[in-house]
């Protein structure tokens, strides 16, 4: 016996001294931070803004939208619920909502930085398995990888373009080679993230087809019921490997979540007042004002609360369809947008809730402002023989309508746009003139967006009919607004983009020309501008701070003169209501609503 013993020991130490040799050219860290130092030291217990001490248990039910078809969110096929993806397969680490440019251990224990900057290693947590007791390894993560990359939605092959190879150097251990000359300085954050599947449940599956079936995961839920397009139930894991680790503790506290799919956000109202949901965020600032104005408000069974953010502001807009030859044209979308009345909608529909978004990264302190300056001047100088010359100048001004007279102004201005772009009036409609075709708008929308939004369209269609031109406003059922879309299938579109506190690599997906063509990619504007390419390259590539921030205003400088969306509102805060049941942690980092650091207050 003793002989095993002593054999078990050399052989471990055998093993930590392979281990000891494929890393002694690098070094490894408890962290993996894109600037400067984390906010978080070594042996940290748990993130800020969460309360460790949060009892365990109880339930919570929650809306959702549309519906599902699959359990595979990774994939360009078929609708997936993105809810149960999110709870139930883990990734390589955390980046935490309060210290966005860093990523802390979940299923990778450590990270591994080489000297000359040439991969990013990972070395996985001995502890981490999926739900049916597999070990987490190397093969699983390289599976993830290349199954995302060869079978997945078109965005991965973009997201992770600059990654030449993935390489399983021991059962514990891998690592992603970047391709020669890449300065892709994202890209270890992005790939911390990469979520890891079982390889082994795969092995004689398609990757690249629709899955309604729960796929084996490592997180801290698993689904235990559903029935397609109406509801997931998700179960706690009491065993959950990772629910010590700091990047956990105090998150996931319900012991099941169950989300109910509604096609309209407005019936979800009464839903709550029902008791048969228990939290709601409100997006519509008339429902909000005059909508909870009942007993159940005034007596304290339902709550309402204001969560402060300061993330950068969603993207939510009305998108040209660029590949429409209508629109191929700027002064034509500029001068649409100024049709748009936002004060008459914020006064008499919104009651003044919401900012005018002015920026694609309105609310983040990185927009553009005044004259180009600095480091954000010499970038744009090295473009100056591809950009307009009023890119150098003042920033384009939102359309501002004081009252009829400014609304009567700004429709004067649009006409004039108009003719200079080869349009005149004929027979009482805006007409191109060369090929005679008038000028005619479908825009869509989706169920979910509620019928709110068609009081909001009405004066924006009767202001474009002041001036020849037809739109026409449909909102459609949310499956079918993801199939038009996914299709290119629209003419304009309103669309919410989520936009990163620290943008990166997802402007490839969004604003690049390498996806305007792919199909389901979120380019949906179709945008091809050599220049903003370069610059989103810069973001990606800035070595510093300073280049990144001179990068990121000029590309909101050169994306605004272009007017490839006409931008709507914001609030700086998430309006929700819930049954008053529920607790969460006082913070006042302005972390915006982390729902999963909640618990049942009866259960304390």
């Amino acid at each position: 016996m003793r002989i095993i013993i002593i054999n078990k020991f050399l052989l471990s130490c055998l093993g930590f001294l392979i281990f000891l040799s494929e890393v002694s050219a690098s070094e490894l860290k408890p962290y993996l931070s894109l600037y400067g130092e984390p906010k978080y030291s070594s042996g940290f217990k748990n993130f800020a803004y969460v309360n460790p001490q949060a009892p365990k248990g109880g339930r919570i039910v929650l809306p959702a939208y549309g519906g599902f078809d699959s359990f595979n969110p990774y994939i360009f096929k078929g609708v997936p619920a993105y809810e149960a993806a999110g709870l139930s397969i883990d990734t390589l680490a955390v980046v935490p909502a309060d210290d966005i440019s860093t990523a802390y251990p979940l299923i990778a224990q450590y990270f591994e930085f080489p000297k000359d900057d040439s991969y990013i290693g990972f070395i996985l947590n001995p502890l981490a398995r999926f739900h049916d007791g597999e070990k987490i390894n190397a093969d699983d993560v390289v599976f993830s990888f290349n199954s995302l990359i060869e079978k997945g939605s078109p965005l991965y092959k973009i997201y992770y373009s600059d990654v030449e190879r993935v390489e399983k150097v021991s059962d514990k251990h891998v690592r992603f080679y970047f391709k020669s000359g890449s300065q892709n300085k994202e890209l270890p954050l992005i790939l911390a993230q990469l979520p890891v599947l079982q390889a082994s449940y795969w092995k004689n599956k398609d990757f690249s087809v629709p899955e309604l079936k729960p796929i084996p995961a490592s997180g801290p839920y698993k689904i235990s019921k559903f029935e397609s397009g109406k509801y997931i139930i998700l179960e706690r894991i009491k065993d959950y490997w990772a629910k010590d680790l700091p990047t956990r503790k105090g998150f996931f506290n319900f012991d099941e979540i169950r989300y109910d799919y509604y096609q309209d956000t407005t019936i979800t109202l009464q839903a709550l007042f029902a008791g048969n949901i228990d939290l709601r965020e409100e997006y519509i600032a008339k429902i909000w004002m005059t909508g909870y104005d009942n007993e159940k408000i005034t007596s304290g069974e339902i709550k309402k609360e204001e969560i402060a953010h300061n993330n950068t502001a969603v993207l939510q807009s009305f998108v040209f369809n660029l590949r429409n030859p209508q629109f191929s044209d700027k002064r034509v979308r500029q001068a649409i947008g100024l049709a748009f009345n936002f004060e008459w909608a914020n006064e008499k529909l919104f009651y003044g809730q919401y900012k005018r978004l002015n920026s694609y990264f309105s609310n983040s302190g990185m927009e553009a402002t005044g004259l180009p300056q600095g480091r954000e001047l010499k970038l744009l100088q090295k473009y100056s023989d591809r950009l307009p010359p009023e890119v150098f100048g003042d920033l384009p001004s939102i359309p501002y309508h004081s009252d009829h007279i400014g609304t009567r102004n700004n429709l004067k201005q649009a006409i004039s746009l108009l003719k200079e772009a080869g349009y005149d009036f004929k027979n009482g409609k805006m007409t191109h003139l060369a090929s005679g075709k008038p000028l005619e708008i479908e825009i869509l929308s989706n169920t979910a967006n509620g019928s709110a939004f068609t009081r909001v369209m009405l004066p924006f269609i009767k202001n474009l009919s002041k001036i020849g031109i037809k739109m026409t406003f449909r909102n459609i059922e949310v499956n079918i607004f993801k199939n038009r879309l996914d299709n290119f299938d629209f003419e304009m579109a309103i669309v919410s983009f989520p936009m990163s506190r620290m943008p990166g690599n997802e402007l490839k997906e969004i604003w690049s020309s390498v996806s305007a063509d792919n199909k389901g990619s979120m380019n949906l504007a179709g945008i091809k501008n050599p220049v903003a390419d370069a610059l989103i390259n810069g973001i990606v590539n800035a070595q510093n701070k300073q280049d990144y921030l001179a990068n990121i205003k000029a590309f909101d400088r050169v994306m605004r003169h272009e007017y490839y969306l006409i931008p709507q509102w914001y609030a700086p805060y998430q309006r929700v209501a819930y049954h008053n049941k529920f607790a969460h942690p006082d913070t006042d980092l302005k972390v915006g609503l982390q729902l999963m650091t909640w618990w049942l207050r009866e259960q304390e």
